[in-house]
Parts: structure tokens; sequence; C-alpha cells
């Protein structure tokens, strides 16, 4: 049996304990946020679990923590959990976050324990589908992934401000900067979304898949933005954001050959993305306290086998399917 924190009560925070609360090996959940009494209800509602909420300050003892907080400073309070013997699972999709949790990988080998990077809708599920398509293929040579939608208020004020930030792309084996709000491409997602026009912007997609494939020539990632993103991009957000910023999808493409013959496959999911992203945070938590994943810092894009994650996403309800036709690319 288990105890579990989950750092940040937001829309993503709340979705995580509602998950967590109904595995059979779990026995403690630990809500940590600066507004206890705004979620008193919701621990009376998770009936099946132990549940105590406290605010911020040290971390308690626990086996594992789940940082469902805004992006910024979620390496600080991993490097605290790993110091106190903890797994760690982050939500962030924030550039800067992630390289800075990926520093600590040394600190958590030594610890014997597992930090989980990315571990939301995209970087996240975007990881394990982009990592799935590619052993579709004998040789990988690109990994095209593009997202549209947003979890919650944070998520969505994180993506407003990733738009206009630097892009990070893999190309021919170096890193490639590029101004964010650049590269317009139409993309087709699932139905009913259909095309949109997507560009670059400073997320995490390579920087999380390129150590798991190195040989790949292009790693490149965009987001969905109509013209008034890109227009008040430069600005701050001019109304509060919705509770939820649904729905969302993903679309990844991977290029290669497949014997002597060059192929694309395409696969996408259409969820709300802070359902979505609560359920791979989830699973990241309940698995890695089993003890048996990879120690050391890592995204599940540079797990040997995203199958069985895949598998246990699709009973949830979160489905990956592939599309049939011919490119747009």
């Amino acid at each position: 049996m288990s105890t579990i924190a989950i750092i940040g009560a937001g829309t993503v925070g709340i979705r995580v304990a509602r998950q967590l609360a109904a595995a059979d090996e779990i026995d403690k959940l630990i809500l940590g946020t600066r507004h206890p009494l705004r979620i008193k209800s919701l621990s009376r509602q998770l009936l099946d679990v132990d549940v105590e909420v406290i605010a911020p300050g040290r971390l308690p003892d626990v086996d594992t923590v789940v940082l469902a907080l805004p992006p910024g400073g979620h390496a600080k309070i991993a490097e605290e959990a790993v110091s106190q013997g903890a797994h760690v699972v982050s939500v962030s999709d924030s550039v800067s976050d992630i390289q800075e949790l990926l520093e600590l990988n040394s600190a958590a080998e030594k610890a014997g324990k597992s930090v989980i990077v990315g571990a939301g809708f995209s970087p996240g599920l975007s990881c394990l589908i982009a990592r799935h398509a590619t052993s579709l293929l004998d040789q990988v040579d690109e990994v095209h992934i593009a997202r549209m939608g947003t979890g919650g208020p944070a998520c969505q004020r994180q993506l407003h401000r990733a738009r206009t930030k630097e892009a990070i792309d893999w190309n021919d084996g170096h890193w490639r900067k590029r101004p964010g709000g650049s590269g317009r491409e139409l993309v087709w997602f699932p139905d009913p979304l259909g095309a949109r026009d997507c560009y670059r912007a400073a997320l995490a997609d390579a920087i999380l898949l390129v150590p798991a494939m190195p040989d790949v020539q292009r790693i490149t990632s965009r987001i969905a933005a109509t013209r008034r993103d890109r227009l008040t991009g430069w600005l701050p957000m001019l109304r509060r954001p919705h509770v939820d910023g649904g729905p969302g999808a993903l679309r990844i493409e991977v290029r290669g050959k497949v014997g002597q013959r060059y192929q694309t496959e395409v696969l996408g999911v259409i969820d709300q993305p802070s359902a979505a992203a609560a359920c791979v945070s989830a699973l990241a938590a309940e698995w890695v306290s089993h003890d048996n994943l990879p120690r050391g810092v890592w995204g599940l894009g540079m797990l040997d086998d995203p199958l069985p994650w895949l598998k246990e996403l699709s009973l949830r309800g979160v489905q990956a399917a592939t599309y049939e036709g011919v490119s747009n690319r």
C-alpha cells in the first residue's frame, strides 16, 4: 500500500486525486494546496481512501509526490522529495521546468528513485504515442507533433506565454532555435476538430524525445493558434482563463522506411487535455509506487515499450487511433 502526495489542486490535480482514490494499492492521499478550504468538499467525496489536506510547507513523508502545480519551481520541490526518499511525477510542460528536472538525474539515481517528467498531455501522452509510432517503421527519419487545446487555467497561461517564446527543434543532429509563432502549417486533427493552423512555440516534446531517438533527423512540435492568439500573444491574457480549456487533440506523424519503401504513419487522439493529462500522471504515480520503473530522471518517450501504458490508458478512456489516407505534409 502506498501514500501519495498531490501538490497542487487545480483542474489537473483534482482529476489526479479522483483517479488515484480509485486505485486498489493506494491507502492515503495528501492534497497540498494554498487554499485548503476550497477542496474540503473534494476530500469528503474520496470515500475509498484516507485523505489529508495540507497547506504549503515542508513536504510530508510519502512514497510518491505528484507535482500538479502551475509551471515554475518543479525542480526545487522534486529535489526535496527525492532527498526524502520519494518518487516524483511532474505534470509541467514548461521547457525551463523540464530542463531543470533533467539536471536532477544524478541525485535521483544515487537515491534509487524515479523522477518522471512531462507526464501530461503534451509532453506525456504525445511522447508515448510517438514512441509507439516509431516501432511501426524499420528506420525513422522524422517525428512531428502537433497539439491543440489546453487544460486548466495554469496550462492556458503557460501556453499563452509559450507561443511567443523561442521554439526548440531537433534538426540533423543539432538543436535549432526558431521564433515562436513562425512556421505556420495546416494540420488535420481527428474529427470533429478538423484542420487548424499550427505554429512553433516553446514546447518540450523534442527535448524529451531526442534522448530516446538520437538517430532521428528531425523532431518538431507545433501548437494550434487562432489569429487572435497570435495578435494577443505578446500581451497579458485579456480575459480570465476557462476552468477547463478542452476539447483538445494530438497528431503525431513519423516518417521513415519499412524495408526499402518510404512510409509515413500518423496517429492521433482527441480528448479533454486536463482529463488525459490526469490519466497519464495518475498512471505514472501508481506504477512508480510499485518500485519497478527505471531510476533517474526520464520522460515517457524514453520507455523501451510504451504499449502497456497505452493499453492501460485505453482502458481508462484515453484512446489513440491511426489515421488512414494520405498525409497532408
